[in-house]
């Protein structure tokens, strides 16, 4: 009986379950979307029991599209969109509240003030990032401070938090586990990544319960079973990872040094660092990229907040394409950007800069200027925003890339990365599998039940779709002094 590894994607728009074969290969997709909350602005909600439930559906779903029966799922792995929080009644199995999204804001005023108070340094030298919103322990703390009785019923553990694995994972046991792993973990503000612990100091200075925590585990072992119920079969449980975690091992990027860069909304680029955490003195995040055999491998992160928005905000505001996916060839119309720069800074820009109040402008605009010299400069800016991480990556790192690995849906856009390779004057290669989120969570949980050897057994199921190698012909040296002197006014943050 052929057996597979069920991987479950719990995005930050929709629930996915993936089906892998021994091989690598994709054999079932299905997908179910949820509801987007914005009860105020800059709030952003999900609600944890349809969250659970578009899971449920979607991994029904995959196995009933492929015929394929519970007892051949060898085991599950799980990624998880990172930082977003959960408060759930240990009893009852309810949330508290609503989960509260990475992407909402509403605790930028606490940041500003642990930050006012002198916190910034304990905080980045323990847990690797910065006091920002985006994280998950101010989440918690406003949650708690909303009722002085949800505080006190934390206190008393009758409460539990997670991120959405945590979530997923006590909903298939029926409550019997509560973890997380480590890179999860690592996201939260309150985990120290020195001594891979809850810290008690960081705790304390948020005023969170520390019996509100799951168990942390690494992020390929066997940590439970799915209630035999839910499914017919009881599956093992054996893999877990951020999703930009997960991505970084579906790409192999086993070796320090090894950069993946993921092009969706945003860009979010790692760089694995071995095991060395690196402390940043060029504003990247330092995190745990996983732990694997008792190892845990560090990695250094770096955020673009608008990458394919941009040719989203083209297309709906501008209007000058009426599909995403026409941009390429609107670009290709010109030879050169014509002198425009676009500064995507729609969103505040992230990574070095962290400048929130950073907005986005189009430069060098003259009589002569066209759509296409537009849609060319909006790609470039896409591809100049993550050399500028990689560059300052390399400089913490006191390390030389190789190559860039790349996924997510901008990847497939073959100008954008042959003009990712002549900025950064390497080698772009993208896979053959573009589900290297789920891909990575499935080499997690196979590992851990031994579906596959050894990671060195993983190394031939990655395989190339196409390499991109600079052009020596390519006018890059203009558009990147023209970017420089530009944003340099646009923020005052600049490098």
């Amino acid at each position: 009986m052929e057996k597979f590894i069920l991987a479950i994607d719990a995005g930050t728009t929709s629930s996915r379950a993936i089906l892998f074969d021994h091989a690598g290969a994709t054999r079932g997709i299905a997908q179910h979307e949820f509801t987007q909350h914005f009860p105020k602005e800059s709030w952003v909600e999900h609600d944890g029991i349809e969250i659970w439930e578009t899971q449920l559906k979607a991994i029904n779903q995959v196995l009933e599209e492929t015929k394929i029966k519970a007892e051949q799922i060898h085991a599950m792995g799980i990624t998880n969109q990172r930082e977003t929080t959960l408060i759930w009644n240990r009893k009852t199995g309810k949330p508290v509240h609503k989960a509260i999204v990475w992407q909402d804001r509403r605790t930028a005023n606490l940041c500003n003030e642990l930050k006012d108070a002198g916190k910034e340094k304990q905080f980045y030298e323990k847990t690797g990032l910065i006091l920002d919103a985006y994280f998950s322990g101010t989440k918690i703390k406003w949650i708690l401070d909303q009722d002085p009785e949800l505080r006190a019923a934390a206190e008393r553990g009758e409460l539990a938090f997670g991120t959405i694995d945590s979530w997923l994972i006590w909903n298939l046991t029926e409550g019997h586990v509560h973890v997380t792993d480590v890179t999860n973990a690592s996201r939260t503000l309150l985990f120290n990544i020195h001594t891979l612990e809850w810290d008690d100091e960081l705790l304390n200075t948020l005023d969170v319960p520390k019996a509100l925590l799951p168990k942390v585990v690494s992020s390929s072992e066997k940590v439970g079973e799915s209630n035999p119920k839910l499914f017919g079969h009881a599956i093992p449980i054996a893999g877990i990872a951020g999703d930009q975690q997960a991505a970084l091992f579906g790409q192999m990027c086993i070796e320090a040094g090894d950069v993946k860069n993921t092009y969706g909304t945003g860009c979010f680029c790692i760089m694995n660092t071995g095991d060395t955490p690196v402390i940043s003195k060029n504003k990247m995040l330092t995190t745990i990229g996983y732990q694997l055999d008792g190892k845990v491998v560090y990695a250094l992160e770096g955020s673009v907040f608008i990458a394919g928005a941009v040719v989203q905000w083209l297309r709906d505001q501008l209007q000058i394409i009426t599909n995403a996916s026409e941009i390429e060839a609107l670009a290709e119309t010109v030879e050169t950007n014509g002198g425009v720069t676009f500064i995507p800074a729609l969103a505040g820009l992230g990574a070095p800069y962290w400048d929130s109040e950073a907005t986005g402008s189009i430069l060098g605009i003259t009589r002569g200027t066209n759509k296409g010299h537009i849609a060319r400069a909006a790609l470039e800016a896409i591809a100049l925003r993550v050399m500028e991480i990689v560059t300052e990556m390399q400089k913490d790192a006191n390390t030389t890339f190789k190559s860039l690995k790349v996924d997510g849906g901008a990847s497939t856009n073959n100008l954008l990365m042959q003009i990712q390779a002549d900025l950064l004057e390497a080698e772009v290669i993208r896979p053959q599998t573009t589900e290297t989120t789920a891909l990575g969570a499935a080499f997690f949980a196979g590992l851990a039940t031994g579906y596959w050897e050894s990671v060195d057994s993983l190394k031939t199921l990655w395989a190339v779709d196409e390499k991109f190698t600079p052009n020596a012909d390519s006018d890059t040296q203009k558009t990147i002094e023209l970017w420089k002197k530009r944003i340099a006014k646009l923020s005052t943050y600049a490098p």
